[in-house]
């Protein structure tokens, strides 16, 4: 028999409200990670772990609201079994 992952029993206790359109759910969002070159900060990478059922079609120039903060959405790919997807995002 198969073991099937609920993806909610993983975001219940650090998930934060995420929003896009009419989709809502929750996600984990990470600390920006700073991309420096020559000691200037080039850009601030912030990344969002979703279910991929609810938010894993999100493609880039996407808007998402994020515990309230509007981002942009940079890139999406699918981790590991599909079940979640790791999203970047940019603030808008």
């Amino acid at each position: 028999m198969p073991f099937v992952e609920d993806p909610t029993v993983f975001l219940a206790d650090f998930g934060v409200p995420v929003t896009s359109g009419s989709t809502s759910g929750l996600g984990i969002l990470d600390s920006p990670g700073e991309y420096l070159i020559d000691e200037q900060v080039i850009s601030t990478a912030y990344t969002l772990r979703a279910e991929a059922s609810k938010f894993g079609s999100l493609i880039y120039g996407a808007s998402v609201t994020v515990n309230s903060v509007a981002y942009t959405v940079i890139d999406n790919r699918l981790l590991d079994d599909g079940v979640f997807c790791l999203i970047s995002l940019q603030k808008t």
